[in-house]
């Protein structure tokens, strides 16, 4: 046998290559996808995230403003105001009903936070109300703010049954008071007839309220809000709120730069690279923007690969450390082995692989192996020896016994004995057909022929005390089969299934075709088995505290499995005082088509 050498084909190396291919290789390509799936994802939640922040911001903004709202409905469906406007518009004591009408406003003032005037402009052009930021009774802190006059304001206010927002105007300042105001109004309704003008309420909100909605900038993102005019309605720390900072037809990409730089004007996000997004809003009809800061959060992905990156690259070092140190046991263990085997293959038989706990168990096993094979080896070359001593003798013992047999044969009929003639010449017949390729394959007839003349001679020993019936089906005769497969289980019945038995001893053997089977039928009257050891038998277990009344049927039945595998089925009958019945089935196929050497 040819042991190729390790040096030629190292499996340190095929291993360690084997190693790179499909750990490092992969483990990069992994950690390249990961970084790339994980930044896109983040970028996709913080997308997400930013939209559902700006939904957030919606549904806050048109709450808050059906809330202000429900002041202004107050205002405008009050029937005791309505009742006082008609008596300013008439004329009817104006000073007064005004004072009664500012008195009114300032009840209802209080009701909501960030409220900061409620004023309402009559038909005959009179103004009342009550205002925080100012005093006077005369003039609001407001409506020099905005870009319409009083009667503008009235008359775009009065012109249906809406409510018109207002976006933020300038900063309003009154002393030591300042702050900027959006507004919202409503014509008052007077339900008697409710097409008639009779004049307009307006609420003056602090723009607080809308820095509150957008929420307290963070490190993450800026909420602001710009109208549809491109006015900044609220920002926070932003001295450009009441402006116009972006026109009205300019492109996603120009107002995208103009917030980004609104952004970047507050200290929070000075020099900073800034993503925008924005939601519209359909009741007010204001843009919600959100100015977003990513780069800390790239910034955190890259600190988190170099991270990933240094403790990848120390466990596959750690991990090909470990590697180089198995393979090179591992290696070293069958190089020991393939020693041995090299010293077994020049001829020295008495090697032996030493136990070496250290050793993988896969290699140990082959060690194990290789010794237990080293062993048989040399107890098959010492059978072979004895064999071929055996064989030697045996070339000369069957001629001197035939011959010796033919001279006492000859003996026998000089002195008339025929019968005993008869026996010598029979018993030399089925020596010869015994000892010559004893697993050799025969026809049926010869097999059967040579049956008949052992059981002549087992008649005669006994003194004729059993009858033998044979019956074979004649196109059976032909067919082959093993040499002395079916006389262990003959001779089983003559001598120990008659035993004890008063009765005459009748044996039958029949042969017949059963689909693709010889069916092989031995049976006698004699003392049978007992059931458990005919289930013992059936199940092939012939224990060896039996007297050795059943090795010729075990060795028998071993080897119809032997020549015939699978294929044979050996069926054993018994009933205790009633006898034995042996059936055998044999493949036809097997029979006629079993290669003439396979007995040798």
């Amino acid at each position: 046998m040819k042991i190729i050498s390790l040096d030629r084909k190292s499996i340190k190396i095929k291993l360690a290559t084997a190693f790179v291919i499909t750990s490092i290789i992969p483990i990069l390509l992994v950690n390249i996808i990961y970084y790339y799936n994980t930044s896109k994802l983040v970028q996709q939640n913080v997308e997400s995230m930013t939209k559902a922040n700006l939904e957030q911001t919606k549904v806050s903004l048109d709450v808050w403003m059906d809330s202000y709202e429900d002041i202004l409905f107050q205002v405008y469906t009050d029937d005791y105001i309505v009742e006082l406007v008609e008596k300013i518009n008439g004329g009817e004591d104006v000073a007064n009903n005004r004072k009664l009408l500012r008195k009114t406003l300032r009840g209802l003032f209080y009701t909501k936070d960030y409220v900061k005037s409620i004023a309402i402009i009559t038909e005959s052009g009179e103004l009342a109300f009550y205002d925080q930021l100012t005093a006077s009774t005369t003039q609001t802190s407001w409506l020099d703010s905005i870009a319409l006059s009083q009667a503008e304001l009235y008359e775009e206010i009065s012109s249906d049954n809406k409510t018109h927002l207002f976006s933020t105007g300038e900063k309003v300042i009154f002393g030591s008071n300042s702050c900027y105001l959006f507004h919202i109004g409503h014509r008052i309704i007077d339900y008697r007839d409710v097409q008639k003008k009779c004049g307009i309420v307006i609420v003056s909100i602090d723009v607080k309220l809308l820095e509150e909605v957008c929420g307290t900038p963070a490190e993450n993102g800026l909420n602001f809000i710009v109208d549809g005019s491109g006015y900044l309605v609220s920002c926070s720390n932003s001295n450009k709120v009441g402006k116009n900072v972006v026109a009205k037809c300019a492109s996603e990409e120009e107002k995208a730069i103009v917030y980004q730089q609104i952004a970047r004007e507050t200290e929070l996000f000075a020099d900073r690279e800034l993503s925008i997004y924005s939601v519209h809003d359909e009741k007010t009809g204001w843009e919600i923007i959100r100015a977003t800061d990513q780069d800390e959060l790239v910034q955190g992905l890259h600190v988190q690969q170099k991270m990933l990156g240094f403790i990848i690259f120390l466990s596959l070092l750690a991990v090909l450390l470990i590697m180089v140190s198995q393979v090179t046991r591992m290696t070293g263990s069958i190089k020991r082995v393939v020693e041995m085997m090299r010293k077994a293959g020049k001829g020295d038989l008495t090697v032996h692989v030493a136990y070496d706990e250290r050793r993988p168990t896969e290699i140990e096993i082959i060690a194990e192996e290789f010794n237990s094979m080293m062993d048989k080896l040399k107890k098959s070359i010492e059978k072979q020896k004895n064999a071929e001593i055996t064989a030697l003798e045996a070339q000369i013992n069957p001629h001197f016994l035939y011959n010796t047999l033919d001279t006492i044969n000859w003996i026998a009929i000089d002195k008339d004995e025929y019968e005993i003639s008869n026996m010598i010449t029979t018993l030399a017949r089925i020596l010869r057909y015994g000892i010559s390729d004893s697993n050799g394959i025969v026809k049926i007839k010869d097999e059967i022929d040579w049956l008949k003349q052992y059981i002549f001679l087992q008649q005669i020993r006994l003194k004729n005390t059993f009858e033998c019936y044979i019956d074979v089906e004649p196109e059976l005769m032909n067919l082959s089969i093993h040499k002395l497969l079916l006389q262990p289980f003959v001779e089983n019945a003559i001598l120990h299934g008659f035993e004890g038995v008063d009765r005459a001893h009748r044996l039958q053997m029949c042969m017949k075709r059963e689909d693709d089977f010889i069916k092989i039928e031995i049976a006698d009257n004699g003392c049978g088995i007992s059931p458990e050891k005919v289930q013992e038998m059936n199940e092939g277990i012939f224990k060896k505290t039996d007297d050795k009344n059943h090795i010729g049927m075990e060795n028998a039945i071993t080897r119809l499995h032997m020549y015939y595998g699978q294929n044979v089925k050996v069926v054993i009958e018994s009933e205790q005082g009633k006898g034995t019945a042996v059936r055998i089935w044999i493949p036809i196929a097997g029979g006629e088509n079993i290669h003439e050497g396979s007995g040798n």
